[in-house]
């Protein structure tokens, strides 16, 4: 059954006449007939009542045609949704664990300077979300640290970011210049919630343990970087966090770990049957990004 042949069979319907529905169709009355013939074979039913200078529809007919005005409409709406959205702009759909955070902010400016049209949509969703997001197709890009990215998701290291300390004014280590790890088992430190951030918390503990200590840890939680330094301004614990983020952390003082100099490693991540244009171009941007601010400058210790 082919769609012309049920758009025949609708204008025949209408017109009840093979003539003016030969014209209407633009094709020749013995090759309206032909088709219609060939639909009543491939149905097996007989759709029209033909007389010498009457057609008239069969009761299978008048059934029939219900049906295929229905099927015509939705191929008429599949081709104007199809138009739509290759006449739309293109669009971008890209994780970010949070605001806070400057890499993917300059990574996606950049982006917008070589596609002005591009449109892009921000998601913040902890990196376990991101994965998820990505397999089933509704991030095309996300970033983070991908030593437990899952088979489907594929990575691009682009920068090693020197790991610190957040501390609120006053406190012993603002007078340091860098803070050896080992000092931090003397305070509490504010870890997140594991389902939220577990690549980030192994990071540290790892870090904790190498230096001879587990962390003492804070036990509230919180869900963004904000909130994190709201309780370290107000002297409850203190927070690692990578040095991407302190221009946006007013109210406390970042200091350097030292002993040893840890980097925290952020990827690109995406679909790895993902090869569209946009998703290799923030690859690439991020890559050109890397090797203009020498975001992968050979760190004291990177923990993957």
């Amino acid at each position: 059954m082919e769609l012309r042949q049920l758009r025949y069979f609708v204008t025949l319907a209408e017109e009840l006449h093979f003539g003016r529905a030969a014209a209407r169709e633009h094709i020749v009355q013995s090759a309206l007939s032909q088709q219609l013939q060939r639909l009543e074979r491939e149905l097996g039913v007989r759709l029209l009542e033909r007389s010498t200078h009457h057609v008239d529809l069969t009761p299978a007919g008048a059934v029939f045609l219900v049906e295929a005005r229905q099927i015509l409409a939705h191929v008429d709406r599949a081709a104007k949704i199809a138009r739509s959205a290759a006449e739309s702009s293109p669009r971008l759909r890209v994780g970010i664990i949070d605001a806070s955070y400057d890499s993917m902010p300059q990574i996606l400016h950049e982006i917008r300077g070589r596609y002005p049209d591009l449109v892009i949509h921000q998601v913040e969703a902890s990196v376990p979300e991101q994965y998820r997001q990505l397999l089933d197709g509704r991030l095309d890009v996300g970033i983070g640290r991908a030593a437990l990215a899952p088979a489907g998701v594929a990575s691009h290291l682009f920068r090693r970011d020197p790991l610190g300390v957040l501390v609120p004014d006053g406190h012993r280590f603002t007078s340091m210049d860098g803070v050896p790890v080992a000092t931090l088992a003397q305070e509490p430190l504010l870890l997140a919630e594991d389902a939220r951030a577990p690549e980030f918390n192994q990071f540290v503990v790892e870090i904790c343990r190498s230096a001879g200590f587990t962390p003492a840890v804070y036990e509230g939680t919180v869900e963004s970087i904000r909130a994190a330094a709201d309780l370290v301004a107000n002297g409850r614990c203190l927070y690692c966090v990578p040095s991407s983020c302190i221009a946006a952390l007013p109210g406390t003082i970042w200091r350097p770990l030292i002993e040893p100099v840890s980097h925290y490693p952020w990827s690109i991540l995406w679909r790895a049957t993902d090869t569209s244009d946009h998703v290799r171009a923030v690859i690439t941007c991020a890559q050109a990004m890397s090797r203009r601010l020498g975001w992968l400058a050979a760190p004291d210790r990177t923990y993957g």
